[in-house]
């Protein structure tokens, strides 16, 4: 449950990080951050799951490339339904979806060792 809660707040730190990087993508506060990583991971986990099936022959011709647009497209989507939370177009997205896996990894690496170690030590 701690890994769950912590990948949350990396990812709606990463959405911040992302957004005063990339013109265009915006996020108003740490509860749309929240909010919207959530929302990304539900529109990922279900749509972008399904559209990265359907489209996985154009993704192999493409040598993965097609995958960035889907998940610019994902990104998108989210900030469509989350308030608080702005794409000002695909280009944006397109960055903004690039950066934010950069980001959320390189995080991801610094926290993990940290959730480990409070495993083992039985916090």
């Amino acid at each position: 449950m701690t890994s769950l809660l912590v990948t949350w707040l990396v990812s709606a730190v990463s959405l911040l990080v992302v957004a005063y990087l990339v013109p265009g993508f915006s996020v108003s506060g740490i509860v749309a951050a929240l909010i919207a990583a959530v929302a990304i991971g539900l529109v990922n986990g279900t749509l972008g799951a399904f559209l990265k099936l359907v489209t996985f022959p154009l993704s192999v011709i493409t040598l993965g490339l097609f995958w960035l647009v889907i998940n610019a497209l994902m990104l998108m989507a989210a900030a469509a339904i989350v308030p608080g939370f702005r794409v000002d177009g695909f280009g944006s997205a397109f960055v903004g979806g690039i950066l934010l896996s950069i980001v959320n990894t390189v995080f991801g690496w610094v926290v993990k060792p940290a959730i480990k170690k409070s495993k083992a030590a039985g916090a």
